[in-house]
Protein backbone atom coordinates (compact mmCIF):
# COMPACT_ATOMS: atom_id res chain seq x y z
CA UNK A 1 0.00 0.00 0.00
CA UNK A 2 1.39 3.05 -0.86
CA UNK A 3 -0.06 6.85 -0.09
CA UNK A 4 -0.85 8.83 2.88
CA UNK A 5 -3.17 6.90 6.01
CA UNK A 6 -6.72 8.80 6.38
CA UNK A 7 -7.91 10.23 9.99
CA UNK A 8 -10.64 7.64 9.43
CA UNK A 9 -8.50 5.00 8.77
CA UNK A 10 -11.39 2.51 8.22
CA UNK A 11 -13.33 2.27 5.33
CA UNK A 12 -16.72 1.03 5.00
CA UNK A 13 -15.30 -2.20 4.56
CA UNK A 14 -13.38 -2.19 7.69
CA UNK A 15 -9.64 -1.97 5.65
CA UNK A 16 -7.26 0.70 5.94
CA UNK A 17 -8.32 2.96 3.28
CA UNK A 18 -5.14 4.45 1.59
CA UNK A 19 -5.25 7.83 0.27
CA UNK A 20 -3.47 9.65 -2.23
CA UNK A 21 -0.61 12.45 -1.17
CA UNK A 22 -3.42 15.64 -2.44
CA UNK A 23 -6.10 15.48 -4.33
CA UNK A 24 -6.41 14.27 -8.43
CA UNK A 25 -6.93 16.91 -10.99
CA UNK A 26 -9.06 16.15 -13.81
CA UNK A 27 -7.43 18.61 -16.66
CA UNK A 28 -9.61 18.01 -18.70
CA UNK A 29 -11.84 21.26 -18.26
CA UNK A 30 -15.23 20.80 -18.13
CA UNK A 31 -17.30 22.82 -20.57
CA UNK A 32 -20.34 20.54 -20.64
CA UNK A 33 -24.23 20.76 -19.24
CA UNK A 34 -23.50 17.76 -17.09
CA UNK A 35 -21.33 16.49 -15.16
CA UNK A 36 -21.10 13.41 -12.64
CA UNK A 37 -17.95 13.61 -10.08
CA UNK A 38 -15.81 11.40 -8.24
CA UNK A 39 -14.35 12.12 -4.52
CA UNK A 40 -10.55 13.24 -3.56
CA UNK A 41 -10.46 14.66 -7.47
CA UNK A 42 -10.43 18.67 -8.29
CA UNK A 43 -12.35 19.69 -11.20
CA UNK A 44 -12.01 23.28 -13.30
CA UNK A 45 -15.78 23.97 -14.32
CA UNK A 46 -16.31 26.29 -17.09
CA UNK A 47 -19.36 28.09 -17.83
CA UNK A 48 -18.53 30.23 -20.47
CA UNK A 49 -21.42 29.03 -22.76
CA UNK A 50 -23.96 27.35 -20.86
CA UNK A 51 -24.76 26.87 -17.23
CA UNK A 52 -23.47 23.25 -15.57
CA UNK A 53 -25.45 20.88 -13.21
CA UNK A 54 -22.56 18.43 -11.38
CA UNK A 55 -23.68 15.34 -10.01
CA UNK A 56 -22.22 14.36 -6.55
CA UNK A 57 -21.51 11.01 -5.84
CA UNK A 58 -24.79 8.59 -4.32
CA UNK A 59 -22.32 7.18 -1.28
CA UNK A 60 -19.53 8.89 0.83
CA UNK A 61 -17.33 8.35 3.47
CA UNK A 62 -16.63 10.63 5.93
CA UNK A 63 -13.34 12.91 4.75
CA UNK A 64 -14.36 12.43 1.01
CA UNK A 65 -13.48 15.41 -0.66
CA UNK A 66 -14.23 17.39 -3.84
CA UNK A 67 -12.79 20.54 -5.33
CA UNK A 68 -14.88 22.66 -8.05
CA UNK A 69 -13.33 25.79 -9.60
CA UNK A 70 -14.59 28.57 -11.60
CA UNK A 71 -12.33 27.98 -14.97
CA UNK A 72 -13.09 31.30 -16.65
CA UNK A 73 -14.91 33.29 -14.20
CA UNK A 74 -17.76 32.74 -15.88
CA UNK A 75 -20.61 31.37 -13.34
CA UNK A 76 -21.58 35.04 -12.19
CA UNK A 77 -23.27 34.95 -16.46
CA UNK A 78 -23.65 30.96 -16.24
CA UNK A 79 -24.52 29.28 -12.88
CA UNK A 80 -23.39 25.90 -11.67
CA UNK A 81 -26.03 23.80 -9.98
CA UNK A 82 -25.15 20.78 -7.56
CA UNK A 83 -27.09 17.94 -7.24
CA UNK A 84 -26.01 16.19 -4.06
CA UNK A 85 -27.37 12.83 -5.63
CA UNK A 86 -29.36 11.69 -2.53
CA UNK A 87 -26.99 12.64 0.32
CA UNK A 88 -27.61 15.90 2.20
CA UNK A 89 -25.76 18.91 1.81
CA UNK A 90 -25.01 21.14 4.13
CA UNK A 91 -27.85 19.56 6.26
CA UNK A 92 -30.59 20.02 3.75
CA UNK A 93 -32.08 17.40 1.92
CA UNK A 94 -31.64 17.11 -1.71
CA UNK A 95 -34.66 18.51 -2.71
CA UNK A 96 -33.36 21.62 -2.19
CA UNK A 97 -31.22 23.44 -4.94
CA UNK A 98 -27.66 24.42 -4.81
CA UNK A 99 -26.69 26.74 -6.94
CA UNK A 100 -23.15 28.81 -7.17
CA UNK A 101 -23.52 31.75 -9.43
CA UNK A 102 -20.38 34.06 -8.29
CA UNK A 103 -17.43 34.42 -10.69
CA UNK A 104 -13.98 33.68 -9.60
CA UNK A 105 -15.45 30.95 -6.78
CA UNK A 106 -14.08 27.93 -5.83
CA UNK A 107 -15.43 25.41 -3.67
CA UNK A 108 -13.94 23.03 -1.87
CA UNK A 109 -16.33 20.32 -0.62
CA UNK A 110 -16.40 17.59 1.94
CA UNK A 111 -18.32 14.85 3.51
CA UNK A 112 -19.20 14.85 7.05
CA UNK A 113 -21.94 11.97 7.98
CA UNK A 114 -25.84 11.38 6.88
CA UNK A 115 -26.87 13.89 9.05
CA UNK A 116 -24.59 17.04 7.57
CA UNK A 117 -23.61 15.08 4.30
CA UNK A 118 -21.42 17.40 1.88
CA UNK A 119 -20.31 20.13 3.79
CA UNK A 120 -18.49 23.51 1.99
CA UNK A 121 -15.31 24.18 4.12
CA UNK A 122 -14.89 27.16 1.53
CA UNK A 123 -16.92 28.68 -1.04
CA UNK A 124 -16.25 32.02 -1.49
CA UNK A 125 -14.84 33.83 -4.37
CA UNK A 126 -10.76 33.22 -5.05
CA UNK A 127 -10.36 36.82 -6.01
CA UNK A 128 -11.89 40.03 -6.32
CA UNK A 129 -13.77 40.22 -9.15
CA UNK A 130 -11.55 42.46 -12.05
CA UNK A 131 -12.07 45.92 -12.07
CA UNK A 132 -12.41 47.85 -15.14
CA UNK A 133 -9.63 50.57 -15.10
CA UNK A 134 -10.90 53.96 -14.98
CA UNK A 135 -10.46 55.84 -18.05
CA UNK A 136 -9.65 59.70 -17.89
CA UNK A 137 -9.97 60.94 -21.44
CA UNK A 138 -11.62 60.34 -24.43
CA UNK A 139 -11.72 60.79 -28.59
CA UNK A 140 -13.76 61.88 -30.62
CA UNK A 141 -12.99 61.49 -34.64
CA UNK A 142 -14.50 60.91 -38.08
CA UNK A 143 -18.01 61.65 -39.08
CA UNK A 144 -19.90 63.93 -42.11
CA UNK A 145 -20.24 67.81 -42.08
CA UNK A 146 -22.96 66.72 -44.72
CA UNK A 147 -22.03 69.47 -47.00
CA UNK A 148 -22.89 68.50 -50.56
CA UNK A 149 -23.97 65.36 -48.52
CA UNK A 150 -23.20 62.94 -46.03
CA UNK A 151 -20.78 61.24 -48.61
CA UNK A 152 -19.23 64.65 -49.63
CA UNK A 153 -19.13 65.67 -46.28
CA UNK A 154 -16.87 62.68 -44.59
CA UNK A 155 -14.17 63.97 -42.88
CA UNK A 156 -11.17 62.64 -40.71
CA UNK A 157 -9.85 65.15 -37.86
CA UNK A 158 -10.61 64.43 -34.40
CA UNK A 159 -10.85 65.73 -30.77
CA UNK A 160 -9.33 65.07 -27.81
CA UNK A 161 -11.55 65.21 -24.59
CA UNK A 162 -9.34 66.04 -21.42
CA UNK A 163 -10.03 64.38 -17.71
CA UNK A 164 -12.38 67.68 -17.05
CA UNK A 165 -14.30 66.86 -19.86
CA UNK A 166 -12.87 70.09 -22.06
CA UNK A 167 -12.82 69.24 -25.96
CA UNK A 168 -9.86 70.29 -27.27
CA UNK A 169 -9.57 71.38 -30.99
CA UNK A 170 -9.37 70.04 -34.42
CA UNK A 171 -6.57 67.39 -35.38
CA UNK A 172 -6.24 66.45 -38.87
CA UNK A 173 -5.50 63.49 -40.77
CA UNK A 174 -6.46 60.23 -38.65
CA UNK A 175 -6.78 57.49 -41.28
CA UNK A 176 -9.35 57.36 -44.14
CA UNK A 177 -12.12 59.62 -43.90
CA UNK A 178 -15.59 58.04 -43.13
CA UNK A 179 -18.27 58.34 -41.28
CA UNK A 180 -21.07 55.94 -39.30
CA UNK A 181 -18.23 53.93 -37.71
CA UNK A 182 -17.83 52.87 -34.11
CA UNK A 183 -15.03 53.11 -31.63
CA UNK A 184 -14.41 51.78 -28.24
CA UNK A 185 -11.49 51.10 -25.70
CA UNK A 186 -9.05 48.13 -25.61
CA UNK A 187 -5.77 47.11 -23.97
CA UNK A 188 -7.20 48.71 -20.26
CA UNK A 189 -5.90 52.50 -22.08
CA UNK A 190 -6.39 52.62 -25.91
CA UNK A 191 -8.90 52.72 -28.92
CA UNK A 192 -10.17 51.51 -31.95
CA UNK A 193 -12.03 52.89 -34.71
CA UNK A 194 -13.26 50.55 -36.78
CA UNK A 195 -15.95 49.91 -40.38
CA UNK A 196 -18.00 52.88 -41.96
CA UNK A 197 -18.79 54.14 -45.00
CA UNK A 198 -16.36 56.19 -47.34
CA UNK A 199 -17.65 55.96 -50.73
CA UNK A 200 -19.07 52.24 -49.32
CA UNK A 201 -19.06 49.99 -46.50
CA UNK A 202 -15.33 49.48 -45.54
CA UNK A 203 -13.80 46.80 -42.75
CA UNK A 204 -10.57 48.87 -42.48
CA UNK A 205 -9.86 50.03 -38.65
CA UNK A 206 -7.51 52.50 -36.36
CA UNK A 207 -6.27 52.19 -33.69
CA UNK A 208 -5.28 55.08 -31.06
CA UNK A 209 -2.54 55.26 -28.91
CA UNK A 210 -2.63 55.99 -24.50
CA UNK A 211 -1.61 59.53 -25.63
CA UNK A 212 -4.85 59.84 -28.18
CA UNK A 213 -2.61 59.60 -31.48
CA UNK A 214 -4.83 57.90 -34.73
CA UNK A 215 -2.33 55.49 -36.67
CA UNK A 216 -2.57 54.95 -40.07
CA UNK A 217 -5.23 52.16 -41.55
CA UNK A 218 -5.45 48.61 -40.83
CA UNK A 219 -7.51 46.91 -43.72
CA UNK A 220 -9.79 43.11 -43.13
CA UNK A 221 -11.45 43.18 -40.01
CA UNK A 222 -14.49 41.01 -40.80
CA UNK A 223 -17.56 41.82 -43.44
CA UNK A 224 -17.46 45.38 -44.38
CA UNK A 225 -20.73 47.25 -42.79
CA UNK A 226 -21.57 50.73 -41.45
CA UNK A 227 -24.09 52.06 -39.18
CA UNK A 228 -23.08 49.71 -36.18
CA UNK A 229 -22.29 49.77 -32.40
CA UNK A 230 -19.03 48.72 -30.32
CA UNK A 231 -18.10 48.61 -26.44
CA UNK A 232 -15.25 47.50 -23.74
CA UNK A 233 -15.69 43.69 -22.44
CA UNK A 234 -13.59 42.06 -20.06
CA UNK A 235 -11.92 44.83 -18.75
CA UNK A 236 -9.19 44.71 -22.17
CA UNK A 237 -10.95 43.70 -24.86
CA UNK A 238 -13.46 45.09 -27.28
CA UNK A 239 -16.63 43.86 -29.19
CA UNK A 240 -18.17 45.65 -32.55
CA UNK A 241 -21.70 44.10 -33.62
CA UNK A 242 -24.98 44.37 -36.05
CA UNK A 243 -24.80 47.22 -38.86
CA UNK A 244 -25.49 47.68 -42.07
CA UNK A 245 -24.46 45.81 -44.91
CA UNK A 246 -26.90 45.29 -48.27
CA UNK A 247 -29.19 45.15 -45.38
CA UNK A 248 -29.37 44.80 -41.57
CA UNK A 249 -26.61 41.60 -40.02
CA UNK A 250 -26.63 40.22 -36.90
CA UNK A 251 -23.08 39.49 -36.87
CA UNK A 252 -20.30 40.56 -34.38
CA UNK A 253 -16.57 41.05 -34.31
CA UNK A 254 -14.37 40.60 -31.45
CA UNK A 255 -11.45 42.67 -30.42
CA UNK A 256 -8.26 41.05 -28.19
CA UNK A 257 -6.61 43.03 -25.94
CA UNK A 258 -3.53 44.30 -28.11
CA UNK A 259 -6.58 45.67 -30.51
CA UNK A 260 -6.17 42.80 -33.32
CA UNK A 261 -9.89 42.30 -34.84
CA UNK A 262 -11.36 38.33 -35.08
CA UNK A 263 -13.39 37.48 -37.71
CA UNK A 264 -17.15 37.29 -38.15
CA UNK A 265 -19.49 35.51 -35.42
CA UNK A 266 -22.84 35.47 -36.14
CA UNK A 267 -26.40 35.28 -34.78
CA UNK A 268 -26.33 37.86 -31.95
CA UNK A 269 -29.92 38.91 -31.67
CA UNK A 270 -32.14 40.89 -34.10
CA UNK A 271 -30.17 41.96 -37.20
CA UNK A 272 -30.61 46.22 -36.96
CA UNK A 273 -28.60 49.47 -37.58
CA UNK A 274 -28.23 52.41 -35.85
CA UNK A 275 -27.99 50.95 -32.40
CA UNK A 276 -25.71 52.07 -29.58
CA UNK A 277 -23.18 49.85 -27.13
CA UNK A 278 -21.71 50.58 -23.88
CA UNK A 279 -19.91 48.89 -20.92
CA UNK A 280 -21.45 48.45 -18.12
CA UNK A 281 -20.83 46.41 -14.49
CA UNK A 282 -17.63 44.51 -13.89
CA UNK A 283 -16.63 43.42 -17.85
CA UNK A 284 -19.57 43.34 -19.37
CA UNK A 285 -21.60 45.71 -22.63
CA UNK A 286 -24.98 46.16 -23.68
CA UNK A 287 -26.30 46.93 -26.83
CA UNK A 288 -29.49 48.77 -27.21
CA UNK A 289 -32.36 50.39 -29.77
CA UNK A 290 -31.81 50.76 -33.04
CA UNK A 291 -33.96 50.53 -36.69
CA UNK A 292 -34.78 46.52 -37.68
CA UNK A 293 -35.69 47.65 -41.49
CA UNK A 294 -39.00 48.56 -40.55
CA UNK A 295 -39.19 49.61 -37.03
CA UNK A 296 -37.69 51.58 -34.51
CA UNK A 297 -36.89 49.34 -31.73
CA UNK A 298 -36.30 49.25 -27.70
CA UNK A 299 -34.65 45.85 -27.18
CA UNK A 300 -31.18 45.33 -25.61
CA UNK A 301 -28.90 42.64 -25.88
CA UNK A 302 -26.49 41.95 -22.69
CA UNK A 303 -22.65 40.77 -23.58
CA UNK A 304 -21.10 38.94 -20.94
CA UNK A 305 -17.18 39.06 -19.59
CA UNK A 306 -16.49 36.66 -22.79
CA UNK A 307 -17.87 38.58 -24.90
CA UNK A 308 -21.21 36.48 -25.79
CA UNK A 309 -24.32 38.15 -26.75
CA UNK A 310 -27.56 37.41 -25.29
CA UNK A 311 -30.85 36.97 -26.84
CA UNK A 312 -32.63 40.12 -27.18
CA UNK A 313 -34.62 41.85 -23.96
CA UNK A 314 -37.44 44.02 -24.56
CA UNK A 315 -39.04 47.13 -22.97
CA UNK A 316 -36.09 49.48 -22.58
CA UNK A 317 -37.66 52.92 -23.08
CA UNK A 318 -38.89 54.76 -25.91
CA UNK A 319 -37.77 52.76 -29.34
CA UNK A 320 -35.33 54.76 -31.39
CA UNK A 321 -32.55 54.99 -33.47
CA UNK A 322 -29.12 56.75 -32.91
CA UNK A 323 -28.66 57.75 -29.65
CA UNK A 324 -25.51 58.00 -27.70
CA UNK A 325 -24.14 55.50 -24.48
CA UNK A 326 -21.36 55.51 -22.62
CA UNK A 327 -20.08 55.04 -18.79
CA UNK A 328 -20.57 56.59 -15.65
CA UNK A 329 -20.01 56.44 -12.20
CA UNK A 330 -18.00 54.45 -9.57
CA UNK A 331 -20.40 51.24 -9.22
CA UNK A 332 -20.47 50.28 -12.92
CA UNK A 333 -23.72 52.24 -14.57
CA UNK A 334 -24.22 53.28 -17.93
CA UNK A 335 -26.57 55.65 -19.89
CA UNK A 336 -28.16 55.72 -23.24
CA UNK A 337 -29.65 59.24 -24.59
CA UNK A 338 -30.56 61.74 -27.27
CA UNK A 339 -31.75 59.73 -30.69
CA UNK A 340 -34.47 59.59 -33.38
CA UNK A 341 -37.79 58.41 -33.67
CA UNK A 342 -39.07 59.09 -36.64
CA UNK A 343 -37.13 59.40 -40.28
CA UNK A 344 -38.45 63.00 -40.37
CA UNK A 345 -36.28 63.15 -38.18
CA UNK A 346 -38.04 63.54 -34.95
CA UNK A 347 -35.00 63.81 -32.54
CA UNK A 348 -35.42 63.32 -28.76
CA UNK A 349 -33.21 64.65 -25.94
CA UNK A 350 -34.14 62.13 -23.36
CA UNK A 351 -31.88 59.81 -21.17
CA UNK A 352 -32.33 56.05 -20.22
CA UNK A 353 -29.93 55.13 -17.06
CA UNK A 354 -28.42 51.44 -16.61
CA UNK A 355 -28.07 49.56 -13.72
CA UNK A 356 -24.77 47.88 -12.74
CA UNK A 357 -26.72 44.75 -13.34
CA UNK A 358 -27.58 45.87 -16.95
CA UNK A 359 -31.23 47.09 -16.75
CA UNK A 360 -32.26 50.08 -18.49
CA UNK A 361 -34.32 52.42 -16.70
CA UNK A 362 -37.69 54.69 -17.96
CA UNK A 363 -37.37 57.85 -19.81
CA UNK A 364 -35.97 60.53 -18.59
CA UNK A 365 -36.36 63.79 -20.65
CA UNK A 366 -34.68 67.39 -20.72
CA UNK A 367 -30.96 66.48 -21.28
CA UNK A 368 -30.25 69.94 -23.49
CA UNK A 369 -30.69 70.46 -27.01
CA UNK A 370 -32.13 67.15 -28.86
CA UNK A 371 -30.21 65.61 -31.31
CA UNK A 372 -29.76 62.27 -33.39
CA UNK A 373 -26.71 60.36 -35.06
CA UNK A 374 -24.82 61.79 -31.40
CA UNK A 375 -21.43 59.77 -30.02
CA UNK A 376 -20.47 59.58 -26.56
CA UNK A 377 -17.51 58.27 -24.08
CA UNK A 378 -17.06 58.09 -20.44
CA UNK A 379 -13.91 60.35 -19.20
CA UNK A 380 -12.60 61.57 -15.74
CA UNK A 381 -13.16 57.98 -13.92
CA UNK A 382 -17.07 58.45 -13.67
CA UNK A 383 -17.91 60.98 -15.96
CA UNK A 384 -19.38 60.83 -19.35
CA UNK A 385 -19.56 63.22 -22.43
CA UNK A 386 -22.26 63.52 -25.48
CA UNK A 387 -20.99 65.53 -28.38
CA UNK A 388 -21.72 66.22 -32.12
CA UNK A 389 -24.99 65.00 -34.09
CA UNK A 390 -27.35 66.37 -35.29
CA UNK A 391 -28.77 66.91 -38.91
CA UNK A 392 -27.79 69.52 -39.86
CA UNK A 393 -24.57 68.73 -38.02
CA UNK A 394 -23.54 70.69 -34.55
CA UNK A 395 -20.58 71.12 -32.47
CA UNK A 396 -22.28 71.53 -29.13
CA UNK A 397 -21.52 68.50 -26.11
CA UNK A 398 -23.24 68.09 -22.90
CA UNK A 399 -21.08 66.76 -19.88
CA UNK A 400 -23.07 63.54 -17.54
CA UNK A 401 -21.48 64.02 -13.85
CA UNK A 402 -21.32 61.05 -11.22
CA UNK A 403 -25.01 60.55 -10.87
CA UNK A 404 -26.06 60.24 -14.33
CA UNK A 405 -27.48 64.13 -14.45
CA UNK A 406 -26.86 65.40 -18.02
CA UNK A 407 -25.79 68.55 -18.28
CA UNK A 408 -26.92 71.49 -20.05
CA UNK A 409 -25.14 72.50 -23.64
CA UNK A 410 -21.69 73.44 -24.03
CA UNK A 411 -20.78 75.25 -27.36
CA UNK A 412 -17.86 75.25 -29.55
CA UNK A 413 -16.44 71.76 -29.81
CA UNK A 414 -14.61 71.91 -33.08
CA UNK A 415 -16.10 71.07 -36.18
CA UNK A 416 -19.70 71.02 -36.89
CA UNK A 417 -20.37 67.29 -37.56
CA UNK A 418 -22.82 64.25 -37.33
CA UNK A 419 -22.01 60.69 -37.90
CA UNK A 420 -18.71 60.44 -35.68
CA UNK A 421 -17.96 57.99 -33.22
CA UNK A 422 -15.48 58.55 -29.65
CA UNK A 423 -13.99 56.27 -26.97
CA UNK A 424 -12.42 57.02 -23.96
CA UNK A 425 -8.29 56.51 -23.58
CA UNK A 426 -5.73 56.49 -21.12
CA UNK A 427 -5.41 55.88 -17.56
CA UNK A 428 -3.55 59.04 -16.42
CA UNK A 429 -5.65 62.52 -15.73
Amino acid sequence: MSGLVKDNVFGSSGTVAAAAGGLSWDTAVVTGSTVTVEAANGYFINTTSNACTITLPSSAEAGDQIILIDYARTWGDNAITIDSNGLNFQGEADTFTVDYDTAGQSINLVYADSTNGWIPTSDIANALEPVAPSTQKAIFAFGTTGTGGSVAGRISLSNLVNSSGVVASDVTGVGTARYVLEAAGYGTDKAIFAFGHTTGKVSLSNLVSNSGVVASDTTGVGTARSSLAAATYGTDKAIFAYGLTSGNVSLSNLVSSSGVVASDVSGVGTARRFLSATGYGTGKAIFAYGYDGSNHVSMSNLVNTSGVIGSDVTGVGTAREQPGSARYGSSGQAIFAYGSDSDDPYVLSMSNLVTSSGVIGSDVSGVGTARGNISASSYGGDKAIFAYGGNPAVSISNLVNSSGVVGSDVSGVGTDRYYASSAGFSLSS
